[in-house]
């Protein structure tokens, strides 16, 4: 039975940080902040494919108490997702959309893909990744955040 969920979400963005997207270092001059390392992308993506399973979120299994997950690497979330999910079923596509204003993302989208794939033991064409900006509207719009949407289909 195939089933579809959908996950986002928001962080800001601060000066001496690294900036990760889709579990890839991209060049810039701000990163984003969070408990882990702020990958929005990876954390759409891991709330997707959880809602996909009825599995609750990101902050149920990789709460942001839990000083394991301090620093941690989204690529290392979006492995243990895998484990967590293939005993109930198998991740199937990846959708998803990254709004920021700063840097252009369009090169590294292939990485992004590639990344994501291989931590969920899915194809890169698989994973389809989109990059828009905020036309100026909001904290997303000045450069203060970036946010990013994902849709997961896991056959359950």
């Amino acid at each position: 039975m195939l089933k579809v969920g959908m996950g986002y979400d928001v962080h800001r963005l601060a000066r001496g940080r690294k900036l990760f997207l889709g579990g890839v270092e991209i060049p810039h001059d701000k990163g984003l902040v969070g408990h882990s390392d702020g990958d929005v992308l990876v954390h759409a993506v891991i709330d997707a494919i959880f809602g996909a399973c009825n599995l609750g979120d990101i902050g149920t299994h990789f709460p942001d108490t839990d000083p394991r997950y301090e620093g941690v690497s989204g690529g290392d979330l979006l492995a243990e997702t895998r484990g967590i999910v293939e005993r109930r079923g198998r991740i199937e596509h990846i959708d998803s959309t990254v709004v920021a204003e700063a840097p252009r993302l369009a090169d590294h989208i292939p990485a992004m893909k590639e990344s994501i794939a291989d931590a969920l033991g899915i194809r890169p064409e698989d994973v389809s990744i989109k990059a828009k900006t905020a036309e100026g509207i909001g904290e997303v719009g000045r450069g203060e955040a970036v946010e990013a949407y994902a849709i997961a289909m896991v056959d359950l």
